[in-house]
């Protein structure tokens, strides 16, 4: 295609179709993750965030560049999911701030878009790290100021930016080690150019498919037991409604009203743009039908509750529902934790956490989820506690994006570093007291992860054979071979040193209780001094979850 410039209707067709191809290669790209564990998750994340501003795209019924670029900012920041989704919605977020303000995009325009991009991403990340999707981004923008003004046509700028791209990718394991001992690139710079190759597909008018359907995310659901027969309302019903007129308190009293006429479990959160909706009835379509008198529908979602939500689940949604309706007095001080697996969240829960947001590895929680979070939980100071470290970005992006709250993220790399945190909040503590004594408890813990290898590799100077048992410490991989038992104990001596005092051991839902009490027994001859803790995580995945303080 021998053209110049390119107007907001080429441009969301090219967004959509770069969506469209990181979708289709999300679990290739889970599959360059450096651990061969089961739970690769770039692909995934990347493609929910692109996925989250895909949906408010295709819904745009103004054919603007400021309106496109909005959609894309809005949707793609609060759906960001990970760091890798979190890098990319920041990119795309700069990449808008650019072409909002032209109504055609010339090769020139997308250069300085490319290049807000990549200086929007960088501030964002607190320590850049070479050899990632940062490098990719921004390699593909500086090859794209430099041919602005040289080449012929927008496709000859397109083909040669991102043959940079993947040049830069291709050497990204000469940057950081570990990618070339695991034989890959980065992964999450495979997806940008996934993202790149398919929005110039799209450019190109190949034949593209822009129908989405929203993935869906991997909640971590139980068997409906029979008792759930009986639920009164039977759909969740979520949504959000992108405002076309004013939506004053008067309309939000009477769309509340309505609601609860038809259902309960009733949540509404408004803001001049848009209000997100989620209620349990047994008629989803009034619901749809009342919402439309006040704008466009996104982000639809309707469960059949009793074929899939586990009891528990329910009735924690309808106590948060009831919660929020009562408006319960507001307090100085609440806690958010992200957390997987049901005994985990009873010791979260017992620790005093007000809110949990289920997710980790398997699936890493969005930035709109942890704003969510924030909405729910009714104090003034709001400590959270990420848990892991592929969700910092995102509890930061939500605490960035909060107001009317002073949020608190304690960068939490592990659910022990999370437990530790919260174990360490002293109520006649300042915020700013406790967040300095958090910070420091979090550094004396050290903790390991027992999984087993997806594929064959080489990591730290051990070979890896699928199948095998591996233990995965803060900075790399412990131990590996056959046994889980073995492998734990291996990776807990790796752990302990002469200022160890307490081994905490969190047992998953592929673990029995009697090989639990197994592993303790055998710790307890090996560390007869030590305070030795065993606890019921029911995490998936990872066997065990063990910390050594």
């Amino acid at each position: 295609m021998n053209t110049n410039t390119v107007d907001a209707k080429m441009l969301g067709r090219m967004f959509l179709s770069g969506a469209k191809n990181l979708e289709a290669k999300k679990e290739w790209i889970n599959e360059l993750n450096v651990f061969p564990v089961p739970d690769g998750d770039t692909g995934t994340n990347m493609t929910l965030t692109i996925m989250s501003a895909a949906s408010e795209v295709s819904a745009l019924s103004d054919s603007s560049m400021k309106a496109l670029a909005k959609a894309i900012s809005s949707g793609s920041l609060r759906g960001a999911r990970g760091n890798s989704g979190v890098i990319l919605s920041q990119l795309l977020r700069g990449f808008t701030k650019v072409i909002e303000h032209h109504d055609t995009v010339d090769a020139a325009t997308f250069a300085r878009a490319f290049e807000k991009g990549v200086e929007t991403a960088y501030k964002a990340v607190m320590k850049p790290k070479e050899g990632t999707i940062l490098t990719v981004a921004r390699g593909a923008a500086e090859k794209a100021l430099e041919i602005a003004g040289e080449s012929e046509s927008l496709e000859a700028f397109f083909t040669d930016v991102i043959a940079e791209a993947e040049l830069v990718l291709s050497r990204t394991p000469d940057m950081l080690p570990v990618l070339k001992e695991a034989g890959v690139v980065d992964s999450g710079g495979q997806g940008l150019l996934e993202v790149l190759k398919g929005a110039f597909d799209g450019y190109m008018g190949k034949e593209i498919d822009l129908n989405f359907e929203k993935p869906k995310t991997a909640a971590m659901t139980k068997p409906v037991s029979a008792e759930e027969s009986n639920i009164k309302f039977g759909y969740c019903t979520e949504f959000i409604i992108m405002l076309e007129k004013q939506f004053t308190d008067k309309d939000e009293h009477a769309f509340k009203e309505y609601l609860m006429s038809i259902g309960d479990s009733l949540v509404v959160v408004a803001d001049d743009e848009i209000v997100k909706v989620h209620v349990h009835t047994n008629d989803p379509g009034k619901a749809i039908q009342r919402a439309l008198t006040y704008g466009q529908l996104s982000n639809m979602k309707i469960d059949n509750m009793r074929l899939e939500h586990h009891e528990k689940v329910i009735k924690e949604a309808e106590k948060m529902a009831a919660q929020q309706a009562a408006l319960e007095p507001e307090k100085e001080v609440g806690f958010i934790s992200v957390s997987v697996g049901e005994g985990m969240g009873e010791i979260f829960k017992e620790l005093g956490a007000d809110y949990l947001i289920e997710g980790g590895q398997t699936m890493n929680p969005s930035t709109e989820d942890v704003l969510q979070a924030i909405d729910r939980v009714r104090a003034k100071n709001i400590f959270i506690f990420p848990n892991n470290k592929n969700i910092i970005l995102a509890a930061n992006q939500a605490r960035d994006l909060t107001e009317d709250k002073n949020i608190i993220v304690i960068p939490t790399k592990t659910i022990p570093q999370g437990i530790t945190a919260l174990i360490s909040y002293v109520p006649d503590k300042t915020v700013e007291q406790n967040t300095e004594e958090m910070l420091e408890a979090v550094q004396n813990v050290k903790t390991g992860q027992i999984t087993y290898a997806v594929r064959d590799t080489r990591i730290d100077d051990k070979d890896i054979r699928q199948g095998d048992i591996m233990g995965i410490g803060d900075h790399g991989l412990l131990a590996v071979g056959p046994g889980i038992e073995d492998i734990t104990v291996a990776a807990l001596q790796e752990m302990v040193d002469e200022d160890s005092e307490i081994i905490s051991v969190y047992y998953g839902q592929e673990v029995s209780e009697e090989d639990a009490e197994h592993l303790e027994e055998r710790l307890s001859e090996l560390y007869p001094d030590f305070d030795i803790e065993i606890h019921n995580g029911g995490q998936p995945i990872y066997y065990y979850v063990v910390s050594v303080e």
